[in-house]
Order: C-alpha cells, then structure tokens, then sequence
C-alpha cells in the first residue's frame, strides 16, 4: 500500500551506535529521543540495542506505548510536564524537565501520596529563548527547588536550535558549568549538565565540548544522521535510513506557470511561479495531510519537487532519464519535519526492514 515508510532499522542502530561510542570518548550519557517516530517501540528497541539506557520523548502517550510493548530503558519526559498530567507523569516517566517552580510543587505532592521519589532536571535558557528559567536569574530559582523532599534535583539542563536556531557554542554552554559551580557553592550538587542535542554533536566532532556537559539529548541524528540546524549531513553517519514512497496517479506534460490571476493557496501561501514553458508533471497520492513537502529529497536525479496540496504531491521529472507511466513509485528521502508528519499520518504505511 502507498504512501509508505521504509524504515531501516539496523541503520538506526548503526547510528545510535556509532553516536554512543562518540559521546563515550568525552564522558557524555546519550538520551536516544523518540519523538520524530511517535515513540515507535521497533525503532526504541533499535536505540537500546545500540547502547542507549534513556530515552526521551515529549509526549506522555508514546512513552506508554514503548513500555507497553517492552522497550527496557529508563524514560525522561522532555517537555515540560502540564500541571493537570501530573499523576501520569508518576505513573510512567523515571525523569522530567521542569522550569517552573509551581509545577514541581504540584509534582512533589503527587510524589507524595504515592510515597514515591522523581528525578528532575531544571531548564535554563541561555538564549534560545524557549523553556528555562532566564541564565541570569537561575540560579536564585533552582536553589528553591532543594525544599521539595520528593524530587530529587539531579541535574540542569538547557535546549538550542530547536525554536530560533541558536547554535551550541563552548561559550554558551560554559553558562550552565559556571551556574552549576554558583549552586555548588550554596550547597546543591548538580551531577548531570543536560546541554546536547544534534546541533550540539558537532562540538564532540570537533573535540571543543566543554568538559562537564555529560548528557546529550539526540533524535534527528539517530535517525536520519542529519542535522539540520547546522544545515549537514552528519559524515559518520547514515542517511539512508528512511524511504519515502508514492505513487503516480497522473503524468502529463503541462505548462509550468498557472494561467490566470494568483493568489493565495489553500494554506495561505503566495509564491511568485517562474514561467519554464512545457514541462512534464507527475501528480503522486501523497499531501500535505502526510508530509511536508519541502523536506522531500527525490532519490532519483532529474526529478524535482514543485508543490502540494493536501492529498497531491506535484513532482517535475521532464529531465528524468527514466520512462515513467501512471503506477510508478517515486522514493523520497525527508528531512526532520516530513519525517514527523509522515510518522504522525495514519495514510503513510510503515513498512520495518531489519537489514
């Protein structure tokens, strides 16, 4: 059936692998990140296989789908808990990110009618400007935290690239090693410096990572061996993990601006549309209801990719050597963000492929 993923499974692991004995070398515990595959308990599994211990996903319904299907690893709750969600948070996360103090104390009361005890992680922002307590003012936030007898402050933490593209630099990240020297001195230990991602394995590449940021949060590189932030493709490791493919409803040759007037689509984008003359267009069963389409890289030379709708994907394959007809498949590799959507699709079938 198509639309379809192809998942290479053993080339995840071969990833996850290769990034463990990376972050190894400089003392760093790699958080293998779920989320982009809705916590896909096969691809999970694959990460543990490789070396990995946690993983981390945002979204408390993937993390009870991985343990109820038998993925053995400790799990961390990567975006901050919601006050009412609490209770489920107790029930299925080892670890949670918080930033703000009233959460812990609604957390902390949750922990205690149960009798139980929670790792947590503070946030601080050090200029991504997404979650985290201000650098300049965290310090005087996170030593309040030592009150709450049920939490158990394990570490800090902070998130880059993700929301405005601010890159890991040695200079940004020694702010959590000198806040973390500030609470030292107060009296509260901070074992764990949560600063890395896949933006950030850049640093271990280059050998500059300061020494004490001993967690790294990865996803997109485990799983495509990209990374986008930085715009690469991550030498060490693979990119043809995942396969997108669809296939052609309609092939045929077509003028390649739109005749009338033009304004916005069904989206709200307006696009200026350069005239090309006659081209040849394949229309594939494939929309913006299950990628995006601007994160789609033909597998095939001499195809282009021109626009879709929310169920037509509109390819160019007029400098194709191939002979194409109505029932082709066409295959895709996709970036971070239509991997998301392909994942989170029900019309995209997932197809695993143990090689």
């Amino acid at each position: 059936m198509y639309p379809r993923l192809l998942v290479h499974l053993g080339r995840i692991e071969e990833n996850a692998r290769r990034i463990v004995e990376l972050a190894r070398r400089f003392n760093v515990d790699l958080v293998g990140i779920t989320k982009v595959v809705l916590g896909d308990p096969r691809i999970a599994k694959a990460m543990v296989k490789a070396g990995i211990r946690t993983l981390g996903d945002s979204r408390l319904l993937n993390i009870r789908r991985m343990r109820d299907n038998g993925v053995n690893a400790r799990f961390q709750l990567i975006r901050l808990p919601m006050i009412s969600e609490l209770e489920l948070v107790v029930e299925l996360v080892d670890c949670v990110l918080v930033s703000e103090l009233r959460t812990i104390e609604a957390l902390n009361e949750v922990l205690k009618s149960k009798g139980r005890k929670m790792d947590i992680i503070y946030m601080v922002d050090i200029g991504e400007l997404r979650e985290g307590a201000w650098y300049k003012e965290a310090v005087e936030e996170i030593v309040k935290v030592i009150k709450y007898e049920n939490v158990r402050l394990i570490g800090i933490g902070t998130n880059l690239g993700c929301l405005n593209g601010v890159l890991a630099t040695p200079q940004n990240l020694s702010i959590l090693l000198e806040i973390r020297d500030k609470l030292a001195g107060l009296g509260v230990d901070i074992p764990l410096i949560s600063a890395g991602n896949t933006s950030t394995l850049f640093l271990m590449e280059n050998n500059t990572l300061p020494e004490g940021i001993n967690q790294f949060r990865v996803g997109e590189a485990i799983v495509l061996g990209t990374d986008v932030t930085r715009d690469r493709k991550i030498e060490m490791l693979r990119q043809d993990t995942m396969e997108l493919q669809a296939e052609i409803l309609e092939l045929k040759s077509k003028p390649s601006r739109p005749l009338g007037e033009l304004n916005k689509d069904a989206f709200g984008r307006k696009t200026v549309v350069k005239d090309r003359g006659i081209r040849k267009r394949a229309i594939l069963a494939l929309g913006e209801q299950d990628i995006m389409y601007t994160g789609l890289y033909p597998l095939m030379s001499g195809i282009e990719v021109i626009r879709a709708s929310s169920d037509h994907l509109v390819v160019d394959v007029t400098d194709s050597e191939k002979n194409w007809k109505v029932g082709d498949i066409i295959s895709f590799r996709v970036s971070y963000g239509a991997l998301l959507r392909s994942m989170t699709s029900p019309y995209v079938e997932k197809v695993y492929i143990d090689d």
